[in-house]
């Protein structure tokens, strides 16, 4: 009675100290994290916020500017054996509106065209967050699997190791089937270690994005189908990419603000016209001389014009400079043009070549299954040895690394299609989202930490019998 108390007690306890199932998080829960915690992305967002002004300050050019000056003073004056104190107060204002400024009016068109570079530069910065995003969540997945596979690889390996024991034992195979298998379980713990350890820097790689450590994340559906890019053909996506890229936007922006900048020193000849106005008042007191003591009024209105005649030459080096800016833009916006294109036909046939790659590899996989049974099968009735067994599990096990492996790139190849095509956006996300399953095996995110030094495979229990003296020098 006393046995069965402590053994209920014993159960609360350790029902009370389990650890609690973590709820696993989507990709879109990731990319909403990083919305608000990667440091590239709000660098982005502030540069466009003072982007934005950029409008404004062009404008100010055109619009009629107002000055306000003034002086006070207080003076001291001595005369025929007096001394006398006066105030002087004065003060103006003044109105200048440009009439003819083509300087100035070509500052105003920069600056709508800098807020555009700024809204596509942003818009860039918004695409290659949604492609850092998927490439470091599948990242993380595919350690994860690798981690996974290679348990599972263990743990096989552990009991064909026991099994070329019991045999050995029993004196139906030889020490080179232990030999074998324990060769095998030692290279595979030291592949964890560095599977686990890759697995560590994948996850810190995405916490550097989501500014915290990831939990538990959502997998891939098993038997996910994968759907071919569409348009079927290239020639679109690569023709989107040299019009819509943002890239591309953004130097033909470039461009354009060079041009208008050769403008804007041409017009350093020009002459220049405004309209101005101005209202002066001049006003003193406490002088010993009577009629300087009193106040007046000037108001004043006309045109004001000015035309340059020589500057040092440096108008025309600055012409000369600013060309020479329109052709490196111009060389920049080739260059954004064929990146993008080039980049555009890797994806696509990334893509595709995914495609093709995950439907070899699953029917690799089946094949691999089929081969790791046969070989079990002739390892029991002696027609294959120990390292036949081996070498099947071990292929099995890489073959459905790299189908996991194959399917996270054929995903990231569509997201990075599209984003060369300039078209990648949050429903793409939320697409490649509806692939995945909450529902993660434990062996596939719990992976307990290896202990440290060398691992001993304990012999299972046997029972033991005699073995003839030959068989054991054998």
């Amino acid at each position: 009675m006393r046995h069965k108390a402590l053994a209920t007690l014993a159960t609360l306890i350790a029902a009370c100290f389990a650890p609690v199932a973590a709820h696993a998080v989507d990709l879109m829960q990731v990319y909403g994290d990083a919305l608000v915690n990667d440091p590239v992305f709000a660098s982005a967002r502030a540069n466009l916020t003072a982007g934005q002004e950029r409008s404004i300050q062009g404008r100010a050019g055109l619009l009629p500017a107002v000055t306000a000056g003034g002086t006070y003073t207080r003076a001291e004056q001595q005369a025929f054996g007096q001394t006398s104190h006066f105030n002087n107060n004065a003060y103006t204002v003044q109105l200048s509106q440009p009439l003819l400024r083509v300087g100035n009016w070509e500052s105003y068109q920069q600056g709508k065209l800098s807020v555009a570079v700024s809204e596509a530069q942003f818009a860039q910065v918004k695409q290659d967050l949604i492609v850092r995003v998927g490439q470091a969540y599948f990242d993380v997945l595919a350690a994860q699997d690798a981690l996974t596979f290679l348990k599972a690889q263990e743990t096989a390996i552990t009991e064909q190791l026991a099994s070329a024991k019991r045999n050995f034992e029993v004196g139906t195979a030889t020490i080179t089937d232990t030999n074998e298998a324990q060769a095998r379980y030692d290279l595979a713990i030291a592949q964890q270690i560095g599977a686990q350890n890759d697995l560590e820097v994948k996850r810190t790689a995405l916490e550097q994005i989501i500014g915290k450590p990831p939990t538990l994340l959502s997998v891939l559906r098993a038997g996910v189908t994968l759907t071919p890019p569409a348009p079927a053909a290239i020639e679109p996506w690569v023709s989107s990419a040299e019009q819509q890229n943002f890239s591309v936007v953004g130097q033909q922006l470039a461009l354009e603000i060079a041009s208008r900048e050769i403008k804007r020193s041409r017009a350093g000849h020009y002459p220049t016209l405004d309209l101005i106005a101005v209202r002066s008042r001049t006003a003193q007191s406490g002088s010993a001389i009577a009629a300087a003591n009193g106040a007046g009024t000037n108001n004043a209105i006309g045109v004001q014009w000015a035309i340059p005649i020589f500057s040092g030459f440096a108008v025309d080096s600055k012409v000369r400079e600013t060309i020479a800016l329109e052709d490196k833009a111009r060389n920049d916006l080739e260059n954004a043009r064929r990146t993008a294109a080039q980049t555009a036909r890797q994806s696509f046939l990334g893509v595709n070549n995914g495609l093709a790659q995950v439907n070899a590899l699953q029917a690799a996989e089946i094949s691999s299954q089929s081969s790791l049974e046969s070989n079990r099968l002739g390892y029991q009735v002696g027609v294959r040895i120990n390292i036949d067994v081996l070498n099947a599990q071990q292929q099995l096990f890489s073959t459905r690394r790299d189908l996991a492996r194959a399917r996270y790139d054929t995903l990231m190849s569509g997201l990075r299609l599209k984003s060369a095509a300039g078209s990648l956006q949050e429903q793409d996300l939320a697409q490649v989202n509806l692939l995945l399953t909450p529902e993660v095996p434990v062996a596939a995110t719990a992976v307990p930490a290896l202990p440290p030094g060398p691992v001993v495979v304990t012999k299972p229990a046997v029972v033991t019998k005699q073995v003839p003296a030959s068989k054991t020098k054998q």
